[in-house]
């Protein structure tokens, strides 16, 4: 058990909380064209923290993921999108770029100020410029894709968006033929900047994303200039650029307001995902994984850990917390007939002194477990070495039992922290939606270390998750008040392996298995490799040693699917996804595991 102890006050009366290279798409030939000559610093391609439009879009991350892992997008990063696709997408481009033209000529009619008439003026005349190189790609392709692909229902959601926007059309807002002052009018402006601003700053991510994943020695990436364009200094600048603009003419208005304009960015955002996703494809796909399942022949077996990979604090914490806050004071004579109980006092100093015992050993059995020079893969001379940290945990787990630390907790104190525990952000949507699409027929089982199961099932039970099932150690009560003891079940990471093992062979055999299990420390490490894709969440340093040292490769999840899109056969069939490969998937959140699994 990780012994992470945060400790945080809580109050008393609670205590528990191969085509032709296409052209550049028109839209990146408008973000080129619009700053050309300005004075912008190419190498500051990140929005300051501070700023409206950063906030924005960190707090709307989730959107950004989605469209990163969108089949259009990954096939495009893999070199293998079907060119019909991609120009159906650039005609969708140029209907954007014909409704933004519309609507930069709005904002800057509403705006008062010169430096933002001139800005507007000069995105405007970018996109008008990127509309006029319409006809080389005429000649190029030698027919009108345009007109042959006329404008799809995402692409009219969003441009009708943008210009009803533009047009004052805002709830809240007069409309502009009876704006009083020119004030209001302005914040039209300011409006306008917010909806379409998320598209600019979309593109300039993904050109980054795509560009990080590209082969150098891939001459023939049919691709490449279009990544190249939305990747360009030059586009990230004029990103740049757009956001400071949108800051700017936000200045002066008030938190309402402002939260109109998040309003605006937030839906600008699920637009570009329709859009995205809207795109045909004819293609086999690797993702999303729900999309190849077949309920009547599939079953989706999902594992995960809960400590650090579902939650945000470790449960020992949690425990600790319950027990210190709920412990008599040093003076108090505790009441006959009741389990004896440390003073909170005690208790924190015996806490501090557990923690600090089991980081230091814990650091030694990782170094003990090492191999002199980095080895190859072998799944069994892992399963070895992790038997040192197996008999490592259980000795730290007794030492916890003996010190009686974990006495005289109340049922009802760990149910109430239990629904209130904070998850990871996307972790209990993502979940729900597993365990109710019935056409996965997914079983999920959570496999934890965690001393107090109860936790486990008060935590997913808010969130309407009563039908995962929990494997976790067990606190033994007496009249709804631990004795200190734990029933052991899972505190190794051979327990872990074990129950995984025992749970697969108790499937039956009338379905074929997909086995993922998704966690963030060494404990994982056996499942997470003996599963069919295995994720890691987190940036664990000790997982990352011991994996490095036992030849596993952690490859980001992202990359991973695009390489895995380039060996998609006609068929499908050349896309395996197969366990004891040595080869783990790396997460940065659930976001990116929803979207691999479900889409948007």
């Amino acid at each position: 058990m990780r012994l992470l102890f945060f400790f945080f006050s809580l109050p008393n009366q609670n205590p528990l909380p191969t085509p032709p290279i296409p052209p550049p798409s028109p839209l990146v030939a408008a973000a080129a064209a619009a700053y050309s000559n300005s004075e912008i610093s190419v190498g500051a391609v990140i929005p300051t923290e501070d700023g409206l439009a950063s906030r924005f879009w960190i707090k709307f991350r989730r959107e950004s993921v989605l469209s990163l892992y969108s089949p259009f997008v990954v096939c495009l990063a893999s070199g293998s999108l079907e060119i019909d696709t991609f120009r159906h997408c650039i005609a969708q481009d140029v209907h954007f770029l014909k409704a933004f033209a519309q609507a930069y000529e709005l904002a800057e009619d509403c705006a008062d100020d010169d430096d933002a008439k001139l800005a507007i003026s000069k995105l405007r005349k970018g996109v008008l410029e990127a509309l006029k190189l319409h006809n080389s790609f005429v000649q190029e392709w030698g027919l009108d894709f345009v007109k042959e692909c006329p404008i799809n229902s995402a692409t009219l959601k969003y441009t009708e968006f943008v210009l009803a926007t533009a047009s004052g059309k805002v709830e809240g807002l007069k409309a502009p033929g009876k704006l009083d002052t020119p004030f209001e009018k302005t914040k039209i402006a300011a409006y306008t900047l917010g909806a379409m601003t998320p598209c600019m700053r979309l593109y300039a991510f993904l050109g980054k994303e795509l560009e990080a994943v590209l082969d150098p020695s891939e001459h023939d990436h049919p691709y490449k200039k279009w990544i190249g364009n939305y990747s360009s200094e030059g586009f990230q600048a004029t990103t740049l650029q757009t956001e400071d603009l949108l800051d700017k003419l936000s200045v002066s208005l008030t938190g309402e307001e402002l939260n109109i304009i998040e309003k605006l960015y937030h839906q600008a955002m699920k637009l570009e995902i329709e859009f995205f996703y809207a795109q045909t494809l004819t293609q086999p796909t690797v993702i999303p994984l729900s999309k190849e399942h077949d309920p009547a022949r599939d079953r989706l077996m999902m594992f995960s850990d809960f400590d650090l990979t579902c939650t945000v604090v470790d449960s020992s914490a949690i425990l600790a917390e319950i027990a210190i806050v709920t412990a008599p004071k040093s003076d108090q004579n505790q009441p006959e007939g009741q389990i004896t109980r440390m003073s909170s006092s005690e208790l924190r100093n015996t806490w501090g002194e557990l923690s600090q015992q089991y980081t230091e050993e814990y650091e030694q059995c990782i170094e003990s477990m090492l191999p002199s020079k980095k080895e190859e893969f072998n799944y069994e001379t892992l399963h070895t070495a992790l038997e040192k940290l197996s008999d490592f945990e259980k000795r730290a787990n007794s030492r916890v039992i003996e010190s009686g630390v974990l006495k005289g907790l109340n049922f009802e104190d760990i149910k109430r922290a239990g629904e209130r525990l904070i998850l990871q952000d996307g972790c209990t949507n993502f979940l729900q939606k597993i365990v109710k699409d019935e056409n996965l027929n997914a079983n999920v089982h959570l496999l934890s270390y965690c001393w107090c199961g109860d936790l486990i099932r008060a935590a997913f039970s808010s969130g309407d998750l009563d039908v995962v099932n929990i494997h976790a150690n067990e606190l033994s009560f007496q009249e709804s008040v631990s004795t200190g003891e734990i029933i052991m079940e899972v505190q190794s990471p051979i327990d872990k392996i074990e129950a995984f093992d025992k749970i697969i062979q108790g499937c039956s055999d009338d379905k074929r298995n997909l086995t993922v299990y998704i966690g963030d420390s060494v404990g994982d490490l056996l499942c997470l490799l003996k599963a069919d894709i295995g994720i890691v969440i987190g940036s664990s340093s000790s997982l990352r040693t011991v994996g490095d040292h036992y030849g596993v490769s952690f490859v980001p999840l992202f990359p991973g699917l695009v390489k895995k899109q380039k060996e998609y056969g006609a068929d499908g069939s050349c896309c395996i996804w197969k366990g004891q490969s040595g080869i783990l998937y790396t997460a940065s959140g659930w976001d990116d595991i929803h979207a691999l699994f479900l889409g948007h």
